[in-house]
């Protein structure tokens, strides 16, 4: 009688169950996924720096382009390194502001109408463009017209950036919550000044990392610049006059080669705009981070 009273022990073990071997499985699969796409990923920055930074120095990064035949210590990507910074640069002026402009339109303004509608519909039939249909697209309505030009080169790439821009900034708007708009408005604020001074504080971070992802995407852009810029191998500061070059072009431009030295110098060129996108990436990084701890 006593020794049936006793207690039965308690497994306080959780039962397996169907639902957590799925878990695992997923997880295992997400890993495994991870994992056979950073594979070629890294063979692919692996060669890229193995070639290229042999030929990285001051005098490649400033020196004037030479002839396809030169050796690869003669010379440089000085040219093509400014045309890219500049070209890019203009696209960034070109695009952001009125990709941040129409996406406070979007999700702030237009709420259901057909200009709303418009916008979010051609921003993603623009996403799925490709790139060299867009440099086509300048060239037919603008260098036709008035000839190649870094310009011309920003225009492409800006269209690029456009509705990378726009989705961004819609989403990252999208976020913030709407609690902070309706006390802003029972404060007695209006719509223009809840935006610029609640909604945009409140998503500068996602804002600015998108836009600078946005830069970095298009910087490596090669189809459109040759449509645009014309690729020619001296430095042109002016951005609104005359032929260009960046680093894209120059990158296909030598790698087309049978020349060793032309060759090495496409690598450099590679690593050059690896480096540069690498670089915007942490930029976007600590950007966020410190628009993130300075809203707090």
């Amino acid at each position: 009688m006593a020794a049936s009273s006793q207690q039965q022990p308690v497994d306080l073990r959780e039962r397996r169950s169907w639902r957590r071997t799925k878990n695992r499985i997923v997880t295992v699969l997400m890993v495994l996924a991870f994992v056979i796409m950073i594979i070629p990923l890294g063979f692919v920055l692996a060669t890229v720096i193995a070639k290229g930074a042999s030929i990285i120095s001051w005098q490649f990064l400033s020196g004037g382009i030479p002839f396809n035949v030169a050796p690869a210590n003669v010379g440089g990507m000085g040219p093509a390194v400014l045309g890219t910074i500049l070209i890019t640069a203009l696209a960034t002026v070109l695009a952001v502001p009125i990709g941040i402009l129409a996406a406070i339109y979007v999700n702030e303004y237009g709420g259901n109408q057909f200009l709303t509608r418009l916008i979010r519909f051609m921003a993603d039939v623009m996403t799925g463009v490709p790139s060299i249909i867009m440099g086509l697209f300048i060239f037919s309505i603008w260098v036709i017209h008035f000839g190649y030009s870094g310009l011309a080169g920003a225009f492409a790439l800006g269209c690029l950036m456009l509705p990378l821009v726009i989705r961004s900034t819609e989403e990252m708007l999208r976020l913030v919550p709407d609690s902070l708009r309706e006390g802003s408005y029972a404060l007695g604020a209006s719509k223009a000044r809840v935006t610029l001074s609640v909604v945009l504080p409140a998503a500068l971070s996602g804002i600015v990392s998108g836009a600078l992802l946005a830069v970095a995407r298009v910087a490596g852009e090669t189809a459109p610049v040759l449509f645009t810029i014309f690729t020619v191998t001296a430095a042109n500061p002016n951005v609104f006059a005359g032929p260009n070059t960046t680093l894209a072009a120059q990158i296909f431009a030598n790698a087309s080669q049978p020349y060793v030295g032309a060759q090495d110098r496409g690598w450099g060129a590679a690593l050059t705009l690896v480096v540069i996108a690498f670089v915007l990436l942490i930029a976007a990084r600590l950007v966020t981070g410190r628009v993130a701890r300075f809203s707090r």
